[in-house]
C-alpha cells in the first residue's frame, strides 16, 4: 500500500475517535439502572475502540513521517488504556472475565477477527537493539556457565575461500558467454526461416504446428516449475506457499523499518534546538527579565513591599508570570493561609471521628443509594490523553496537504514549536537565579530587609541491614548471578498468534437458556493480550490503566499455559524469571536467603523492565498439605513472602507475576485468590478450534513438515480428538511424522488411521475433570 492509504486510515480513525468521544460525553455521564442496556453500551464502545486501535496501530507501524507517528503514538496509548478501563467495567458488571457479544457483532455486521486484540509492533521495534544486545549477553552467560552449548562453526581456510570464489566466477562467466552465443545462433536461425517463408509462402499446417508447439511448451514449463517447486519444498530449500506469503510481508516490513530509520537519522542531523537557542535565546532572556522586574515594581506599588521570590517547587518565575494581577497574587497568598488553617481543623475533626469509630459507631451503608441512582461510568485517566491527541491532530495535521512530500521528512516549524518551550524553560532557570539575586539587592537598597531562608534538614535514609551486601552490586553482576543460578531463563520465541483457536458463536445462545458456556481459545488469547501484553508493553498504559500485578493461568495439562507465558515475554521483550518450587529447591536456603533472592529478582526485574516472574505449579505453594515426596523441595517457602513481593510493585514497575497450575483446587483458596488478582481458565480446544483452515490439526501437521491430501480426513480427526488437548495432538503428530515417514510422504501420503492410533495411546481430559475447573 502507498503512504496515502495509511494517511487515510489515520484520518478515518481520528474521525471515528472524535465521534466516540462525543458519544461518551452524552451517554456515560448519565446514570443508568438497566444492567442489560449498560452492558450493550459498554460492549459497543469496546468494539468501536478496538477498531480504532487496530487502524491506529497499522498506521503507526507503516507511516514513515516520525512527527505523525509521535502524534499517533500518544492517541494509541490513550485508546489502549480506555479499552482496559471499559474491560474492567464489563468484568465488574457481569462478574466474569469472559463476555459473549456475538449478537452485537452480528448487528454491526462484523466478524470476530475484526475485534481481535492486535499486539502493537512498536513494543519490540523501539528497543530492538537493546533486546538483541541483552540476548547476546544471556547466551554468553549461559555458555560460560555450561547451561547452553554453542554450535561449532568450522572456519574456512583462506586458500579454500579464494578457490571457491574463482570457481563461482568462472562458472558465471561461462554461463554468460553461452547465453550470448545462443542468442546469436537464434537470431541467425530466425533470419533463415524468414527467408524461406517469404520464398514458399504461408502454410496452414505449419501455423497450426507452431501454435501447438508454443502451447505444449507453455504447459510443460508450468508442470516442470510446479514439480521443481515441490521438490525444493520437500528438500527444505524453499518455503511452502503459506509461509512464503509471510516472508514477503516480512520483507516489506523490513523495508519500511529501514525507511523509518533513514528518516529518523535525517532528523537527528538537524539541530533545531541549538539554532533556536542562538537566534531567539537573548530575546527570550531579556523579555523574561523585563516582565519579572515589572511585576516586582507593581507588587511593591500595591502591597507596599517587594514580594518573596517563589521557590523552584512552586514554579519559580512561572508562578509570577501566570498572567495574574498583583491583587490576585496577594489574594492567593491570603487564601493559602486560610487553607492551611482549614487543614489543621480538618485533622482535629478526623481524630475525633476516629475515636468515635473505635467506640463502636458504624458508618451508614451507601449500597442502597447507589442501586437507586444506577450504574455510572468511573472517571477515566485516558480521556484527557485522547482528547489532547485529537486536538493536536486537528490543529496540526487535519488540514495539511502532504501529497507532494515524497521523502516524508520532518516539518521544521512543528519542531520549533515543541523545542521553543524547552529552550524557554532552560533560560527561565538561569533568569530565576539572576532575578532572585536582583530582588535581594532591591530589598536591601529600598526596604533594608534581608531574606531569611529556612534551612531544611535532610531526612535520614533508612537502609535495610540485611540488604547492605547487595547495595554496592551492579545490575550486570546481579543479572549474571540470577542466570547462573537458573532463576533468569531464556524465553522461547513464540508469538501470541501461534496460540491458534476459533471464536465461539454459541455464547449468547447458551446464556439465554441459563447455561454458562465454556470459554474458547480465542477468548483466552484476548485476555492474555489485555492483561499481560498491552500493560507490559507501554509505560503510559501500565501507570494509568487498572493495575494487574498477578495473573493465574489454570487449566488441564497440555492446554498451552507455558506457551502463553513465553508468548507474553516474546511480544513485549520481557525478561523471564522462573521461581517455580522445583526450580528454587535447594537455592538460597533459610529465611534470609529467600529474602535476598526475592530482593535480587525484584531489583533486576524493575531495572530491566518489562519483566515476567513465572511460578509453575503454583498451587504447591498454597497447598493444604505437602506430600511426603515433596517435603525436601519445601514448596511452601514463598507462601508468606509472596504478598510482600506484590506489595513492593508500584504502578510504574512493569513487572507481572504469572502463575500456572493444572490443579488449582488443591490450594488453600483464601491466600491463593488473594495473591492472584486475575484468574484465567484455559479449556481444552473445542471442535471449531480443532477443525478449520490453519487451526490445530492442519496447523500442527504443516508445522511439522506434513502435507494435507484428500486421503487425510481432518474433520474425522477433529471429531475423534474431542477431549484431547493441544499437547496431546502435538505428541500424536510428532510420533507419526518421523524423519523416515517424511521421506516416504511423496509415495505414501498421510492417512487418518496413523494419527488415530497414536492418539489412542494417550489419556484425554474427562468431563468430570473439566467440571471441577468450572
Amino acid at each position: 500500500f502507498s503512504i496515502s492509504t495509511y494517511n487515510k486510515m489515520w484520518t478515518d480513525a481520528q474521525k471515528d475517535l472524535d465521534i466516540q468521544l462525543r458519544r461518551e460525553r452524552e451517554e456515560f455521564l448519565q446514570p443508568e439502572k438497566d444492567r442489560v442496556k449498560v452492558f450493550k453500551m459498554l460492549a459497543a464502545s469496546y468494539i468501536k475502540y478496538m477498531q480504532i486501535f487496530r487502524n491506529l496501530e497499522t498506521a503507526h507501524d507503516q507511516l514513515v513521517h516520525w512527527q505523525k507517528r509521535t502524534v499517533i503514538r500518544q492517541v494509541l496509548d490513550g485508546v489502549i488504556g480506555r479499552i482496559l478501563e471499559i474491560k474492567k467495567e464489563m468484568v465488574e458488571l457481569e462478574n466474569s472475565e469472559f463476555h459473549y457479544i456475538d449478537n452485537i457483532l452480528e448487528d454491526l455486521k462484523l466478524l470476530p477477527e475484526d475485534i481481535e486484540v492486535p499486539v502493537p509492533r512498536y513494543f519490540i521495534k523501539e528497543k530492538l537493539e537493546v533486546l538483541q544486545q541483552r540476548e547476546k549477553i544471556l547466551d554468553q552467560v549461559l555458555f560460560n556457565a555450561g547451561l547452553q552449548t554453542q554450535k561449532c562453526v568450522k572456519a574456512m581456510a583462506f586458500e579454500e575461500a579464494i578457490k571457491m570464489i574463482q570457481v563461482a566466477e568462472r562458472a558465471r562467466q561461462g554461463r554468460h558467454r553461452a547465453a550470448f552465443m545462443k542468442q546469436i545462433y537464434l537470431e541467425e536461425k530466425r533470419e533463415r526461416q524468414t527467408k524461406l517463408q517469404v520464398q514458399m509462402g504461408p502454410n496452414p499446417d505449419d501455423a497450426a504446428t507452431c501454435i501447438q508447439k508454443v502451447w505444449r511448451g507453455y504447459i510443460q514449463r508450468k508442470k516442470t516449475d510446479k514439480m521443481r517447486e515441490e521438490e525444493m519444498i520437500f528438500l527444505g530449500m524453499s518455503l511452502p506457499p503459506h509461509l512464503k506469503a509471510m516472508s514477503i510481508s516480512q520483507m516489506h516490513t523490513g523495508q519500511m523499518n529501514a525507511l523509518q530509520g533513514e528518516v529518523q537519522e535525517r532528523h537527528k542531523e538537524v539541530f533545531i534546538k541549538d539554532k533556536l537557542r542562538e537566534t531567539e535565546g537573548l530575546d527570550i532572556k531579556e523579555t523574561l527579565q523585563d516582565q519579572i522586574g515589572q511585576c516586582f515594581i507593581e507588587c511593591r506599588h500595591i502591597i507596599g513591599k517587594f514580594p518573596d521570590y517563589p521557590t523552584e517547587e512552586a514554579g519559580g518565575s512561572m508562578a509570577i508570570l501566570s498572567q495574574k494581577t498583583p491583587e490576585q497574587v496577594a489574594a492567593e497568598l491570603a487564601a493559602k493561609k486560610d487553607i492551611s488553617l482549614q487543614k489543621k481543623s480538618q485533622k482535629k475533626k478526623k481524630e475525633k471521628e476516629g475515636k468515635e469509630k473505635m467506640k463502636g459507631k458504624k458508618p451508614q451503608k451507601t449500597g442502597k443509594k447507589e442501586e437507586e441512582e444506577g450504574w455510572k461510568m468511573a472517571p477515566s485517566n485516558f480521556l484527557s490523553i485522547m482528547e489532547e491527541g485529537n486536538s493536536q491532530y486537528k490543529a496540526a495535521w487535519q488540514n495539511r496537504d502532504k501529497g507532494c512530500d515524497f521523502l516524508q521528512d520532518h516539518d521544521p516549524e512543528l519542531i520549533k514549536e515543541e523545542k521553543r518551550e524547552e529552550v524557554e524553560e532552560e533560560i527561565r532557570v538561569q533568569v530565576d537565579e539572576l532575578m532572585q539575586q536582583k530582588l535581594e539587592n532591591l530589598k536591601l537598597a529600598v526596604d533594608g530587609e534581608k531574606s531569611d531562608k529556612q534551612k531544611k534538614g535532610r531526612k535520614s535514609e533508612k537502609v535495610r541491614a540485611a540488604m547492605m551486601s547487595l547495595a554496592h552490586r551492579t545490575i550486570d553482576s546481579l543479572y549474571r548471578q540470577l542466570v547462573e543460578e537458573g532463576l533468569l531463563i531464556k524465553a522461547k520465541t513464540v508469538n501470541l498468534s501461534d496460540y491458534v483457536g476459533k471464536y465461539s458463536y454459541l455464547g449468547t445462545t447458551l446464556r439465554q437458556v441459563d447455561i454458562e458456556p465454556m470459554p474458547c481459545l480465542a477468548d483466552v488469547r484476548q485476555l492474555i493480550a489485555l492483561y499481560g501484553i498491552l500493560p507490559l508493553g507501554s509505560q503510559t498504559v501500565h501507570e494509568k490503566a487498572p493495575l494487574v500485578k498477578a495473573l493465574l493461568l489454570a487449566g488441564p495439562t497440555g492446554v498451552g499455559k507455558k506457551m502463553l507465558v513465553h508468548a507474553i515475554c516474546t511480544e513485549t521483550g520481557a525478561n523471564l524469571f522462573n521461581l517455580s518450587a522445583s526450580n528454587i529447591a535447594g537455592k538460597y536456603p533459610g529465611k534470609n536467603g529467600l529474602q535476598m533472592m526475592l530482593h535480587m529478582v525484584l531489583k533486576v526485574a524493575k531495572q530491566l523492565q518489562p519483566s515476567v516472574v513465572w511460578i509453575g505449579d503454583t498451587e504447591k505453594i498454597f497447598s493444604k498439605a505437602v506430600p511426603k515426596a515433596e517435603e525436601e523441595m519445601n514448596p511452601k517457602r514463598l507462601e508468606k513472602i509472596l504478598p510482600k513481593f506484590l506489595k513492593a510493585l508500584k504502578a510504574q514497575d512493569r513487572v507481572l507475576l504469572v502463575g500456572t497450575t493444572n490443579r488449582p483446587f488443591d490450594a488453600n483458596l483464601k491466600p491463593f485468590c488473594k495473591v492472584y488478582q486475575k484468574i484465567i481458565l484455559i479449556p481444552r480446544p473445542d471442535y471449531a478450534s480443532r477443525f478449520g483452515k490453519y487451526f490445530l490439526w492442519k496447523h500442527i501437521i504443516l508445522q511439522n513438515g506434513g502435507a494435507i491430501t484428500n486421503l487425510l480426513n481432518i474433520s474425522c480427526l477433529a471429531k475423534v480428538s474431542d477431549g484431547f488437548t493441544q499437547g496431546h495432538i502435538i505428541q500424536a503428530v510428532q510420533a507419526v511424522l518421523s524423519e523416515l515417514r517424511l521421506l516416504q510422504m511423496t509415495r505414501k501420503p498421510l492417512r487418518t488411521a496413523e494419527f488415530m492410533t497414536s492418539l489412542a495411546r494417550q489419556d484425554p481430559v474427562y468431563r468430570e475433570e473439566e467440571e471441577i475447573f468450572k
